[in-house]
């Protein structure tokens, strides 16, 4: 394994994994805490829903669309400008946190969306005849009953960013993507590829394992 992986230095490899991490965390965690009240407001909003509103559906689902449709690279360059002013610098791992959740979280709406689409509206219905608020129908219907789907949302995204973390790693964005860029691109050391390629396969099948096992344990509840 030392000589597989020669030519690099390991804690430069345990700071790419943990950069990595720390992409994916913490993009992840705002991308859910953005996407579900989209999410929410997208399908409240839609035609014959609680709180239909044609203008601001289309306002804000064109948003989502404009977001969705935009190659993420493109997007990372894009945001430059206000990723600097925000945080300081375009670069490292704190450099690409605001593109990766701005490339995560309309997919992440869209998904909740669909998923409370699929929500018999007798029971809405039902809850409106017992004068319950938009609020309390939320709450205490709709956010419960589309729970495993929101983990398994959850689950797709978290793996839509991995992927997002290693393409970051083309415009100096740190973790994984970088380390294959910098030594496995430019210098020509397929072995340090093939072990970055390696370990994001395993976060992935990590990430759907720990998801599909969450998501079970809720639906048996």
């Amino acid at each position: 394994m030392n000589q597989f992986i020669s030519g690099i230095d390991y804690h430069e490899f345990y700071q790419a994994i943990g950069d990595t991490l720390f992409m994916l965390g913490i993009s992840l965690l705002f991308s859910s805490l953005i996407g579900i009240p989209i999410g929410v407001i997208l399908y409240l909003t839609g035609s014959g829903k609680l709180l239909k509103n044609k203008l601001a559906y289309n306002i804000l689902s064109f948003i989502i669309n404009i977001l969705r449709s935009m190659p993420f690279i493109i997007l990372i360059i894009l945001m430059m400008p206000f990723t600097i002013f925000i945080v300081g610098t375009s670069l490292g791992a704190k450099g690409v946190l605001l593109p990766l959740i701005f490339g995560a979280f309309p997919f992440f709406a869209r998904l909740i969306e669909n998923a409370l689409q699929e929500i018999d509206t007798g029971i809405i219905n039902m809850a409106e005849s017992f004068g319950a608020s938009t609020w309390q129908i939320v709450w205490n219907i709709l956010l419960p009953e589309i729970l495993p789907n929101i983990i398994s949302s959850i689950t797709v995204t978290a793996i839509a960013l991995v992927s997002y973390t290693a393409m970051a790693g083309v415009v100096g964005g740190g973790g994984l993507g970088d380390l294959a860029i910098r030594y496995g691109y430019q210098r020509f050391q397929t072995n340090i590829m093939i072990v970055t390629v390696v370990l994001l396969l395993v976060l992935v099948q990590l990430i759907q394992i720990i998801g599909d096992k969450i998501g079970l344990l809720i639906k048996k509840r």
